[in-house]
C-alpha cells in the first residue's frame, strides 16, 4: 500500500470521527448566542449573562422605585400624619400592619411573639393565635429585621412598605429570569417586565392594599416557578440542578408559610407536573425530587403554623399521597354541609366578593390593547400543538430527547416549556371563572408570551411544519426572534411610556376626613377597654389605628369569624332594636359603628348588597319579575335608629356622628322611655 493511499485512509477515518462528534455535539449554526443546544441553563456567552443579570436587577429596582413614587404621589404619603397614612391601607389590610406595630412596641421580640400567640385583645371574648390565624410571619420577620438593624433614620411604616415594594422587585426579576431561561435571550425578560408594568391593574394588587398576604407571597411563588423551570430542563449541569432544587425548596416553604391559600395554588401546579409525569415528559427521578420538596415544605409549614389542620386537609397533600378521589369526596361533603348550613348569608356573601366574580370584558380588552393577548394565543397554540405531538410520540414508545438542536423544530420536547403550557391553561381556566385569580394568571401570560416571540425554537417549530425551503428556516427563525420583539418593544415604548410617566405626575389626592375624625374620636373619647362592632373593613381600621378590641375581623377564611360578621351586619337588616341589642351584648359590644355607605348603598347589582343578602337570609325578601322587594314588621335598623325614638333610645345612645358614620353606645342599663 502506497504512502498516498494510507494518508487518504487516515483522512477518511478522521472525517468519520469528526462527523460522529458533530452528530453527538452539534455545532452552532450561527454566532448568535441564542442558537444553542439545551446543554446549559443560561447562554454560554459570559458578556450576555453579565448584561442580562444587570438588566434583570435594574428592571426590578426601577419597578420598586416606580411603585414607591406612585404610592407617595397617590396618597400624598410623605406629607401625611401617622393616622392618615394608616388609613390608606384599604380593604381591611391595615389589620396586618397593626401587628407589625405591636411587635415594635413590645419590650422584646420574644415577648411580642408570645403575646400574639395568646391574643385576647383583638376579638372580644376570644383568645386567638394571631400568628396562625392571620399568617403573620411577614410582620414577624420585618419587625425582627427592623429591631436588629436599629434603623432610626427610617420610620417603621416606610420600612414596612419598602419591604413589600422590595419583594415586588424580586417578583418582576424572577419573571425576567424565567422568560430568559426559556428563550435563551434576556430580551424576552425586558419584554416581560414591560408587559407586566403596562398591565399592572391585572397583574398585582399592591396598588390597592399593600399588606395583603398575596403581595408578600406571590414574589416567592414567582421565584419557585423560575427555579422549577430550570430544574425541569433536560440538559443542565449537576451544580445548576442542585441550585435550582435548593431554591425551589426554600421558596416553596416560604410560600406556604405566608399565605393561607398557597397550598391550593401549589395543588394546581402539582396537577401540571402530574400531567408531565403521566405522559413521560420528565424523568421520574426529577418528579421524585419535586415530591420531596412538596412533602418537606408541607411538613415544615405545618410545624411553623402551630399544626394548622388546613395543611393536613390540603388537596396538594392528597395529590402527593395518591388519595385524590377520596379527599375530593370528603371536601365535597364538607362544603355541601357548609353550603346547606350557611347558604342564606355566608355563602352568598363570599360569592358576592369581587374576587369571586367572573372577570369583565375590560380585562381582555386591556390585554389586547397592550398586544399581549393576541401573541399569547399564537405562542400557546404553537406550543400546545407541539406538546400534543410530543405526547403522541411518547405514547408510541419514543424516548425523551435530551440533546435538541435548533433545526429539529420541536419546542414541545422541552419539559420546562410543556409545564408552562399546562400552567397557563389551568390558571387561565380558573381566571375565566374568578376575577381574583387573574393575578395568578396574567403575570405568567406576560412571561410566557415574551418567551415565545423571542424564542428561535418556537419559530423553527412553525417552519418545520410548513416545510419551508425557499429561505433557510434557521436564518429566518433568528430574524423573526429578533425583529418581532423589537417591533413590539418599540410600539409599547411609543404608546405606553408617556402614560406610565403621566401616572406619576397627574394623581388625585386621597383624603378621608370623616374616617380620620371617627378614629380621632375613638382614640380620645372611647375607653381603652371598649369593644367595637361594625363592618369587618371598618373594624380593621379601628384595630389598626386605636388598638381597641373588635367583634370581628376582615378575614374570610375562618368560619367562626364569618358567623360573627353575619351577626354584626344585622345592624343593616330589618330587625327590632331588642334583637340587635341581644346580638351585640352577646359579643360584649360597647359601641356600634353604622356606615351610611352600607345603609344607603345604591348598587346596580342589587342581589349582592349587604342589606339584600340579609333580607334574603332573614326571610324578608320577595322576588317578583327579577326584582327584590323587602317586607318586615320592623324597619331597617340602621335607618330607624337615626330617628332617635323609643324603643331604640332605650337600648342605644348616640355619642358621635358625621356625614359618613354614626356611633352608638350600647346601654349597659336599659332605660324605658316613651
Amino acid at each position: 500500500m502506497t504512502a498516498c493511499s494510507r494518508k487518504m485512509k487516515v483522512e477518511r477515518k478522521r472525517m468519520i470521527v469528526t462527523n460522529r462528534t458533530h452528530q453527538t455535539h452539534p455545532v452552532h449554526l450561527s454566532k448568535d448566542p441564542r442558537v444553542r443546544q439545551h446543554v446549559s441553563l443560561f447562554p454560554i456567552n459570559r458578556h450576555q449573562v453579565f448584561f442580562g443579570c444587570l438588566a434583570a436587577v435594574a428592571c426590578g429596582m426601577l419597578y420598586a422605585v416606580y411603585l414607591s413614587t406612585y404610592h407617595d404621589r397617590k396618597f400624598w404619603f410623605s406629607t401625611r400624619q401617622e393616622l392618615e397614612r394608616e388609613i390608606t391601607f384599604q380593604a381591611g389590610s391595615g389589620l396586618y400592619y397593626y401587628y407589625y406595630k405591636h411587635m415594635l412596641a413590645a419590650p422584646s421580640f420574644e415577648r411580642g411573639f408570645y403575646e400574639l400567640t395568646i391574643d385576647n385583645k383583638t376579638v372580644s371574648g376570644q383568645t386567638i393565635n394571631a400568628v396562625e390565624r392571620l399568617f403573620l410571619y411577614p410582620e414577624l420577620i420585618t419587625s425582627f429585621i427592623y429591631r436588629a438593624t436599629d434603623i432610626q433614620v427610617m420610620e417603621p411604616i416606610y420600612f414596612y412598605i419598602g419591604a413589600v415594594f422590595g419583594l415586588q422587585a424580586v417578583y418582576v426579576t424572577a419573571l425576567f429570569v424565567c422568560s430568559w431561561v426559556l428563550s435563551g435571550t434576556w430580551v424576552s425578560g425586558m419584554l416581560t417586565v414591560a408587559w407586566f408594568v403596562i398591565n399592572r391593574p391585572d397583574t398585582t394588587r399592591v396598588d390597592h392594599a399593600i399588606p395583603l398576604r398575596d403581595n408578600w407571597a406571590l414574589p416567592y411563588f414567582s421565584c419557585q416557578v423560575t427555579a422549577l423551570t430550570g430544574f425541569l430542563s433536560n440538559n443542565i449541569s449537576s451544580a445548576t440542578e442542585m441550585f435550582c432544587y435548593l431554591a425551589m425548596s426554600a421558596t416553596t416553604f416560604t410560600f406556604l408559610l405566608v399565605w393561607e391559600h398557597s397550598h391550593y395554588v401549589l395543588f394546581i401546579q402539582g396537577l401540571c407536573l402530574f400531567l408531565l409525569d403521566s405522559f413521560d415528559l420528565v424523568p421520574s427521578r426529577k418528579m421524585a425530587d419535586i415530591h420531596k420538596v412538596y412533602l418537606s415544605s408541607l411538613f415544615l409549614a405545618y410545624l411553623f403554623q402551630f399544626q394548622n389542620p388546613a395543611l393536613l386537609s390540603s388537596p396538594l397533600l392528597s395529590l402527593l399521597i395518591g388519595s385524590v378521589l377520596a379527599r375530593y369526596f370528603q371536601v365535597v361533603i364538607k362544603y355541601l354541609h357548609y353550603l346547606i348550613s350557611y347558604i342564606d348569608f355566608v355563602t352568598n356573601f363570599l360569592l358576592c366578593q369581587e374576587s369571586f366574580q367572573t372577570p369583565g370584558q375590560d380585562l381582555f380588552l386591556r390585554l389586547t390593547q397592550a398586544s399581549v393577548l393576541p401573541f399569547y394565543f399564537l405562542v400557546l397554540s404553537i406550543c400546545l400543538l407541539s406538546t400534543l405531538q410530543t405526547i403522541y410520540r411518547r405514547l408510541s414508545g419514543q424516548p425523551i430527547k435530551t440533546n435538541l438542536r435548533l433545526e429539529d423544530g420541536q419546542i414541545g420536547e422541552q419539559p420546562e416549556v410543556v409545564y408552562h403550557v399546562f400552567h397557563t391553561l389551568f390558571f387561565g381556566g380558573l381566571a375565566l371563572l374568578f376575577d381574583g385569580l387573574k393575578f395568578l394568571w396574567t403575570p405568567y401570560v406576560c412571561m410566557f408570551t415574551a418567551f415565545g416571540v423571542c424564542s428561535p425554537e418556537l419559530w423553527m417549530t412553525v417552519f418545520k411544519w410548513l416545510k419551508l425551503k425557499s429561505i433557510h428556516p434557521v436564518v429566518l427563525s433568528l430574524i423573526l426572534s429578533t425583529a418581532v420583539p423589537t417591533i413590539i418593544g418599540f410600539s409599547l415604548w411609543r404608546e405606553y411610556c408617556p402614560r406610565v410617566l403621566a401616572e406619576l405626575s397627574d394623581l388625585p389626592e386621597f383624603y378621608d376626613p370623616d374616617t380620620i375624625e371617627l378614629i380621632s374620636w375613638i382614640k380620645s373619647q372611647a375607653p381603652v377597654a371598649a369593644v367595637f362592632a361594625g363592618s369587618p373593613q371598618m373594624l380593621g381600621k379601628v384595630k389598626l389605628c386605636s388598638g381597641s378590641a373588635v367583634t370581628s375581623l376582615p378575614l374570610y377564611s375562618d368560619i367562626n369569624l364569618l358567623r360573627r360578621t353575619e351577626d354584626n351586619y344585622q345592624i343593616y337588616a330589618m330587625r327590632s332594636a331588642e334583637d340587635i341589642y341581644k346580638i351585640l351584648t352577646s359579643q360584649k359590644t360597647n359601641y356600634v359603628i353604622i356606615e351610611d355607605s352600607i345603609c344607603n348603598e345604591l348598587s346596580l347589582n342589587k342581589g349582592c348588597r349587604i342589606k339584600d343578602l340579609l333580607d334574603i337570609s332573614n326571610g324578608h325578601a320577595v322576588y317578583d319579575k327579577g326584582e327584590i322587594y323587602s317586607f318586615s314588621k320592623h324597619g331597617r335598623f340602621c335607618h330607624e335608629i337615626k330617628m332617635n325614638y323609643s324603643p331604640y333610645t332605650n337600648y342605644f345612645t348616640r355619642v358621635f356622628w358625621n356625614r359618613s358614620y354614626h356611633v352608638y353606645k350600647v346601654n349597659s342599663v336599659i332605660s324605658f322611655q316613651y
